[in-house]
């Protein structure tokens, strides 16, 4: 299971896999051109080569994983889950600060007084979706 805006490890590993096809293809260039300008090595030898740089391109590329997971911090999705306060409430519009920053807002769960903290539950354009806060 993901944390909110995080990325599942399957689709982890899928950008990872897809990220190492142009290595793939840049290693079998290198043994295509030996093969093709007859440079003679032993089979062991380009298979331990192709072993060795391929492994230090998937441990590299792998490494990379637990930053692809990672909860999204700016934007947007950043804004997800951030705690705010109301500040004005009306019946068709609502102000909450989040951040320092004033926000047009609108609650999924009936009123909500000024002064109440509210949590970001999602955005569009410049308008948060907001509900009370969980304690």
């Amino acid at each position: 299971m993901t944390e909110k805006g995080g990325i599942s490890t399957r689709k982890a590993w899928g950008i990872v896999l897809v990220s190492l096809i142009d290595d793939v293809v840049i290693i079998g260039v290198v043994v295509g051109l030996l093969w093709f300008f007859h440079v003679k090595l032993p089979v062991w030898a380009i298979v331990l080569i192709v072993l060795v740089l391929g492994s230090y391109v998937f441990v590299r590329t792998w490494a990379v994983i637990p930053s692809i997971r990672r909860k999204r911090i700016t934007g947007a999705e950043g804004m997800i889950g951030m705690v705010g306060e109301v500040v004005e409430s009306e019946t068709e519009r609502m102000v909450v600060r989040v951040h320092g920053e004033y926000w047009h807002a609108e609650c999924c769960e009936g009123d909500i007084e000024p002064g109440e903290e509210v949590e970001v539950v999602a955005i569009e354009r410049l308008k948060l979706t907001v509900q009370r806060r969980q304690s």
